[in-house]
């Protein structure tokens, strides 16, 4: 995640190893890129969150969550099958009674259907706590796919704000570009009437120059911002975007107490914690469960041959009755899975504890930001109001021959450098905004 207050600094460190033609190639790249592109922030976070591939992963967890709770009210429901066989033996039992003659009590060609019902009368709780226990799953499920949209929103926006910084940049370079390129003009036609130097000529074509070099350098960080922001998008990798200007974000009023509040109580982190205590608590349980007797009714019904005196002819038959089964030792199995389990509820309960710290301190943290970024931007702005007053004086004594045409052009640079660490406190104060609502468990999506 980039840092705030660090926007600048990063993005220009990072593309410095891009080689120079690669940043030539970006500036025409850049170039082609018009406001009839552009992608507002809330349609980026829209499909972000609907299209990314984790969502979709999420979101298949929540769909097999379902399925587990289905499965497992078939605890409830009878088992029914429909059975058919056929045997041949031999040899069959054979005697002689005086009189009758031989009586044969097998036909060796047998056959036999039958339908076979099974159906619970009591698991002593077996199926409650494995349904309790799935849907618990279910609800960790949604909450985990509302954290994974949660996250995937901060990205979004980040990676917004970086773009929107970037474009604005290069728009403050050219319009520095091209002021300097009016005063290299000028000077050039000053020294054709000797009245300017070659150390004037030569100053202006440094800063030229210099102001070239940064704005390669931006125009890679915004082909590099680009890549990135078409990763979450699911577009081609060379896809070229312009985003729209947002900058006026609402500062939650909000006391940093009642905020630290709030994100115990809302943020996605915090609930799957909450969730995973209470699953390992109905683990216990279905553990427990797994050690009670089973009582069962089955009953069969069909049709046989092999019955006296007529052992060729099919008769219906039936079977019914009760089952019980109750576990007596088990090898201390069950005694180790529910210490096992004990020990998964003081894990989650640590866990918790840890993350409610984390939250704290992370509430705490973006709060000072958003205060911080605040008293900068009032500070910019006073910095570039005073940079155009001097700007304004330096073009009345540069007229008038007081100062020389390189002390204005720092004059035009400072005005250039201000503008710039400008935006870049707006861009931090909206991103501290947007990480302190996150913070206290806004979610970034609709």
């Amino acid at each position: 995640m980039i840092k705030k207050n660090h926007i600048l600094p990063l993005l220009i460190g990072f593309v410095m190893a891009f080689s120079q033609p690669l940043a030539a190639q970006t500036e025409a790249v850049a170039i082609s890129t018009t406001p009839a592109d552009s992608l507002s922030l809330d349609s980026i976070i829209s499909k972000v969150v609907n299209t990314y591939p984790s969502v979709k992963e999420a979101e298949e967890a929540v769909k097999r969550a379902d399925t587990k709770v289905e499965l497992a009210r078939s605890g409830h429901y009878p088992n029914v099958s429909a059975n058919a066989s056929y045997s041949h033996i031999g040899p069959v039992t054979k005697f002689s009674l005086p009189g009758f003659g031989e009586v044969q009590m097998n036909p060796n060609d047998n056959y036999a259907a039958t339908i076979d019902v099974s159906q619970s009368i009591s698991d002593f709780g077996k199926t409650a706590a494995n349904i309790a226990y799935q849907r618990e799953t279910q609800v960790l499920g949604k909450q985990t796919l509302q954290q994974v949209k949660q996250q995937l929103s901060i990205r979004a926006i980040h990676t917004y704000y970086s773009l929107l910084f970037l474009q604005e940049a290069i728009d403050i370079k050219n319009e520095q570009l091209a002021n300097l390129q009016h005063h290299l003009d000028f000077i050039n036609k000053k020294m054709e009437t000797g009245s300017a130097t070659r150390y004037e000529e030569l100053s202006t074509k440094v800063k030229i120059s210099g102001v070239k070099s940064q704005k390669l350098d931006i125009l890679a960080s915004i082909r590099v911002q680009q890549a990135v922001l078409n990763i979450l998008l699911g577009e081609p990798e060379t896809a070229q975007h312009f985003v729209k200007e947002k900058l006026t974000v609402d500062d939650p009023a909000i006391l940093p107490d009642t905020m630290i509040n709030m994100a115990v109580r809302n943020r996605d982190e915090m609930k799957i914690a909450r969730e995973k205590t209470r699953l390992a608590e109905l683990n216990l349980n279905l553990v427990k469960s797994q050690n009670t007797p089973d009582l069962r009714a089955f009953v069969s019904a069909g049709a046989k041959d092999g019955y006296l005196p007529k052992i060729y002819q099919f008769k219906p038959n039936y079977v019914a009755g009760l089952n019980l089964h109750i576990p007596i030792f088990d090898g201390n199995r069950n005694k180790n899975q529910r210490l096992l389990a004990q020990s998964g509820i003081q894990t989650s309960i640590y866990e918790t504890e840890r993350l409610q710290r984390e939250v704290a301190g992370d509430v705490i943290k973006n709060s000072a930001n958003v205060e911080t970024a605040a008293q900068k931007v009032k500070q910019f702005e006073l910095q570039l109001k005073q940079a155009r007053e001097a700007f304004s004086l330096a073009e009345t004594s540069f007229k008038a021959g007081a100062i020389t045409n390189l002390d204005l052009l720092d004059a035009t640079t400072a005005v250039s450098n201000s503008r710039l660490m400008l935006l870049k406190s707006e861009i931090d104060y909206a991103i501290s905004i947007y990480d302190l609502q996150a913070a206290v468990g806004k979610h970034m999506f609709e």
